[in-house]
């Protein structure tokens, strides 16, 4: 009797993932994995720095600072994976990212800018500074994912 609820539940999860529209990375490199991880650590390490610059959490020096230092030492690391045999489903990046590539490395290093300034204010304590850091860094990267990146469907 409790064999049926069991089958039930493997036929649902079968059914469930054959219908997810998630292309999975089968490039040998996994090159479109290896960025995309990196750009899910970005996110982790910015998102607490925008609470604070947002006035919705506390300045904490070191937790800050310890982000700040986080994002800088990934901010180099993405732009590696963006190879010619990189662009292939389940990417997101738009052809721009190799038909201009001149345009894409100046946003890369607009970023790494961006970076290396919010870590030289993080320990600061200089909110306002802090503030304005954080939004460049922000800015950096809706105008990268605005010029080179597809919006999910």
């Amino acid at each position: 009797m409790q064999k049926m609820p069991l089958i039930a539940l493997v036929a649902a999860t079968v059914l469930l993932s054959a219908c997810s529209d998630r292309i999975k990375d089968t490039h040998p490199q996994q090159l479109v994995s290896k960025r995309q991880a990196v750009f899910k650590k970005f996110t982790k390490a910015l998102e607490p720095m925008g609470l604070v610059a947002r006035d919705r959490q506390d300045y904490v020096k070191a937790s800050f600072v310890a982000s700040a230092q986080a994002l800088q030492e990934l901010a180099s690391q993405p732009w590696p994976y963006f190879t010619a045999d990189g662009n292939y489903p389940p990417t997101r990046a738009k052809p721009e990212v190799w038909s201009q590539a001149g345009e894409f490395k100046l946003a890369q290093d607009k970023f790494l800018a961006a970076t290396d300034a919010l870590v030289q204010v993080a320990g600061s304590a200089d909110v306002a500074a802090i503030r304005t850091s954080v939004e460049a860094v922000q800015t950096s990267c809706k105008s990268c994912h605005d010029q080179f990146r597809f919006d999910r469907q």
